[in-house]
């Protein structure tokens, strides 16, 4: 069937359309099964026991992006007639997760026999090279392959399928730390094929027309290589999925928490890996651009990285002084904001800055100036509480935009209250938004989006910047608002609300004990 680019791509937009639907109704439990995908609704209840006939579904050359309960064995067994309907979406989900799985090793094999087993470009890359582009994806596919198996072999069981993340946790535990390499090596990757396709042209050419075959579908050579991030980050979001929709207190419920936990350690380490490699460099090139006018203050940590930097226009005076000449009234300032450090400097030639103060992040406070006039429009106090000279000081900034302005004052106060309520509030409802252009953050502070993702809006601008809460990680960051479409339906914001509160039950529960521990 499809590669897996494609399976994901329609899978993603088929749950669009879905909640779409879902959100113009009045009620969402209107949607009947049959307008639904395996992606979406609540769930619950067993399946009778009954032994239909086996399926060998993974081996036969018909099975397509099909629905369960549309392909032929199930529909002549007669099953659909016993089950109940919330059995049915599960077992959707279930399905869901095995068909993407044969799709995604469909697409590795294609990589690996067309792209890195190819005798042309055996010739041109050097081992090195090779090694960097390809990494360990044939220790990846190796994994696939073997959980592929174990999960055909679950469903050629019983056509009613029991369970499936019994098989994720063990796999996940196991073997998927294969993951955590690939990904990490992605920065090195991307900047070795850039390279490659810049320095060797035979290189470009027996990529070009390797790309060219009707094999590939139109996809290029660098979708392929990304695969295994988009699978795991993909697989959590299915087990999720599944997670929704079994009975609550039951066995599947037990072991979809467990695979789900193990799933997310896997994903963190895998954005983390990546994360690391580029952050000690930027941290490395931003030291050597410092001068310090006042103390020194050691900027390389392996605990510390960058969350903000750019420039702001400084109140020059105190406040009584101010005057409708804006150029005299403000001069450039240039904020470097870490994890755990503010430093303010003033650009000098050479592209270097000097530094003149900084506080620690934790004793940072702002404080919003309004109604003040075109000329003080997108003000802000910032208070360091403690500077570099031990003593309380106040800046009057002034940023370009209203966005720009709130976007700062997040990332100086990340605990300051925002417009609109945070998923840790646990209130009944909050403004949504689904994401159905995907987006890559171009900044620290931005979240990139992948289509179908829902988020929480916590802030917005009048300039078209939405700072959201995406639902199924906590994940924070600034977006185009013209990225999203704002979910209406109180009722399924309250639903993808309490979904997600039971995905993440097992993380609260937790956090309580480590809360008592604390106390105690």
């Amino acid at each position: 069937g499809l590669l897996y680019q494609e399976y994901r791509d329609k899978s993603t937009r088929e749950e669009i359309e879905t909640r779409r639907l879902q959100d113009s109704q009045t009620d969402p439990e209107e949607t009947s099964p049959s307008e639904e995908t395996s992606s979406e609704a609540e769930s619950t209840s067993t399946s009778e026991n009954k032994a239909p006939p086996q399926i060998n579904l993974l081996r036969n050359s018909n099975s397509r992006f099909n629905l369960w309960q549309d392909l032929p064995e199930v529909q002549n067994s007669g099953v659909l007639s016993i089950l109940q309907p919330d059995e049915i979406k599960l077992q959707e989900a279930m399905f869901e997760l095995v068909t993407s799985e044969a799709s995604y090793y469909k697409s590795l094999n294609l990589l690996v026999s067309h792209f890195m087993e190819n005798e042309r470009l055996k010739k041109i890359l050097h081992q090195s090279e090779a090694h960097i582009l390809f990494s360990n994806v044939l220790d990846v596919m190796a994994v696939s392959e073997r959980f592929l198996l174990d999960l055909e072999q679950r469903v050629e069981e019983n056509i009613v399928i029991s369970d499936v993340c019994d098989i994720v946790y063990q796999h996940t535990v196991n073997h998927f730390s294969v993951y955590i390499t690939y990904v990490s090596n992605q920065t090195y990757q991307e900047r070795a094929y850039k390279q490659l396709l810049q320095d060797k042209p035979a290189f470009r050419e027996v990529i070009s027309q390797l790309e060219l075959d009707p094999k590939c579908k139109g996809l290029s050579f660098s979708s392929f290589l990304i695969l295994p991030f988009q699978r795991i980050t993909r697989l959590k979001l299915l087990v999720q999925n599944i997670l929704k929709k079994v009975e609550e207190k039951s066995d599947r419920e037990s072991t979809a928490l467990d695979a789900h936990k193990e799933l997310e350690t896997v994903v963190k380490a895998c954005n983390e890996g990546v994360r690391k490699m580029s952050r000690t460099e930027q941290m490395i090139s931003i030291q050597k651009k410092l001068e310090f006018k006042i103390k020194s203050v050691p900027i390389i940590s392996h605990s510390r990285w960058l969350l903000k930097q750019g420039e702001l226009q400084q109140m020059n005076g105190p406040k009584t002084s101010r005057t409708l000449r804006t150029k005299k009234l403000f001069r450039e300032i240039y904020l470097f904001l870490f994890n755990d450090l503010l430093v303010i400097c003033r650009q000098i030639p050479g592209d270097k800055y000097q530094v003149f103060d900084s506080a620690p992040r934790g004793l940072l406070r702002v404080e919003e100036l309004e109604d003040q006039g075109q000329s003080l429009a997108n003000v802000f106090i910032l208070r360091l509480l403690e500077n570099a000279d031990d003593r309380e000081a106040s800046y009057m900034l002034k940023a370009s935009s209203q966005s720009e302005m709130k976007r700062w004052m997040i990332s100086l106060a990340p605990n300051r209250r925002t417009k609109f309520v945070s998923f840790t509030s646990r209130l009944v409802d909050c403004p949504q938004i689904q994401c159905v252009h995907p987006y890559v953050a171009q900044q620290p502070d931005e979240l990139s989006l992948e289509l179908a993702d829902v988020l929480n809006i916590l802030d917005k601008t009048d300039d078209g910047w939405i700072f959201g809460e995406r639902l199924h990680d906590q994940e924070r960051g600034w977006f185009p608002s013209s990225m999203g479409e704002e979910i209406l339906n109180p009722k399924i914001r309250a639903q993808n609300l309490k979904e997600c509160f039971r995905v993440h039950k097992s993380d609260d529960s937790q956090r309580r004990k480590l809360g008592s521990r604390n106390r105690q």
